[in-house]
């Protein structure tokens, strides 16, 4: 018998540290190979790691909750040496470096600030904040008062790298509406981008037979996001009605003939995602971010499209189709396919949910006539499709105007207007629109 180490694998490029959520087996188990140890969470997407080996989980060297940094051996299988593993057993992944991305450069105070004693702290810091901090003079009155966006409200490098640009901003205030039920206590700090926002939350009374729920961690994320995106960028939303006649009539004839060539599912998605990409090459100052200070327009040079799914547990996650425009149908209907199925299985990895610059969002598989949907940012933009719907229509023939059924769809597009006006929303919107109602019925499959 022979003891093989279980590594915590690295997850994409901008990762550098994993939290363990659930060990899956026991110290003791019997293990098969590729049968899965343990469940991770990122501050991107939570992920199932597989055994390598064949063997028993002699040793768990981490407790759940706790954050491994990427290379770290978090357990050790004893197994058959006749055994080969099915994969090598990665090797420990060179420390990632402490500053991955520009910060603005820290108040003359802090560059001379004492060393920090984290263990004078009550929270919890990875190696990879506490590197940072130091090397950003950051101390530790002020990393305790950084909203941590992680499991259990843990800070991660994301949040230290977005709170390092304004460090020596005053906080914004952002009133809300005081309940007239009970005076409002200021709530937590949300991180907002650029800011930091102290929002006065309403007080909420509890009725007899009420259920508190805690959010997860995916929804808590979720619901901090949305609110920094609503607060960061000033949201307008367009709307177009399209006849997409056409277009339905193909796919019914084509998806038969495309499946058993191609062995794929060909839903509506990766037409609308075809037409998207077409129409991002016609107007390509929608593929945009605007950067931290709000004055400079970062113009993306690659289309990498975003398209929102659903998960089982309710919540919503992003996985990205990398180059769209690069790929022929074919290829966007396998990477819709692929990510779809992968994403409901929470089979994704970190790298497949980054590095997006505009989304897709299908209120329609919901039944949803149209939405108004909230960006994701940094992108500038969002497109919502709704359901397609049979209605009555005029028909202009040669002989005259006639009555005909058609099928018609909403697109619904949210846009960042301190970059995007009306002139360049509503031209990009129509032009998706003009693209999926002039669809041609002879395209060969």
């Amino acid at each position: 018998m022979a003891n093989f180490d279980l590594i915590m694998p690295k997850m994409g490029e901008s990762v550098a540290e994993a939290t363990i959520i659930k060990w899956s087996k026991k110290e003791g188990d019997k293990i098969k190979i590729d049968e899965t140890v343990l469940e991770i969470a990122t501050d991107k997407v939570d992920s199932e790691i597989p055994s390598p080996f064949e063997g028993t989980l002699v040793k768990c060297l981490f407790k759940e909750g706790d954050v491994v940094q990427v290379g770290a051996v978090i357990g050790v299988i004893s197994s058959d040496t006749s055994a080969a593993p099915a994969t090598e057993a990665p090797k420990a992944a060179a420390p990632e470096a402490k500053k991955t991305e520009p910060a603005a450069s820290p108040a003359p105070a802090a560059a001379t600030a004492a060393p920090v004693n984290f263990g004078d702290s009550d929270k919890f810091y990875s190696p990879l904040v506490k590197s940072i901090a130091k090397e950003e003079g950051i101390s530790l009155a002020e990393l305790d008062a950084i909203k941590g966006s992680g499991q259990d409200g843990r800070v991660t490098k994301a949040d230290i790298l977005a709170y390092l640009p304004n460090r020596n901003i005053q906080a914004a205030t952002a009133p809300v509406a005081q309940s007239t039920a009970a005076p409002a206590k200021a709530g937590p700090m949300i991180a907002a981008g650029d800011n930091t926002v102290i929002v006065n939350r309403p007080a909420v009374s509890v009725g007899a037979g009420d259920e508190i729920i805690e959010m997860d961690r995916m929804r808590k994320m979720i619901a901090d996001n949305m609110v920094m995106s609503k607060h960061v960028a000033p949201h307008v939303t367009s709307y177009v009605e399209a006849d997409v006649t056409n277009l339905v009539m193909w796919r019914d004839k084509a998806k038969k003939e495309f499946e058993k060539r191609d062995g794929e599912k060909l839903t509506f998605t990766p037409l609308f995602i075809e037409a998207v990409a077409k129409a991002i090459k016609d107007f390509p100052m929608i593929n945009v971010s605007v950067d931290q200070t709000g004055t400079k327009i970062i113009k993306r040079k690659n289309i990498n499209i975003g398209m929102a799914a659903a998960l089982p547990t309710g919540n919503l996650i992003v996985p990205v189709i990398k180059n769209a425009d690069e790929k022929n149908l074919l290829g966007i209907t396998k990477a819709v396919n692929d990510l779809a199925n992968r994403a409901r299985a929470n089979k994704l990895v970190p790298d497949e949910i980054q590095g997006g610059t505009f989304t897709l969002t299908n209120v329609g598989s919901f039944g949803n006539l149209m939405g108004t949907p909230i960006i994701l940012q940094p992108q500038v933009a969002i497109l919502a499709v709704g359901s397609i719907k049979k209605k009555p229509a005029v028909i202009e023939t040669p002989q005259g105007d006639m009555i005909g059924v058609r099928q018609f769809m909403f697109l619904s597009l949210s846009y960042d207007h301190r970059v995007v006006d009306g002139s360049l929303g509503g031209s990009f919107l129509r032009r998706v629109a003009d693209y999926l109602e002039n669809w041609d019925l002879n395209r060969t499959v």
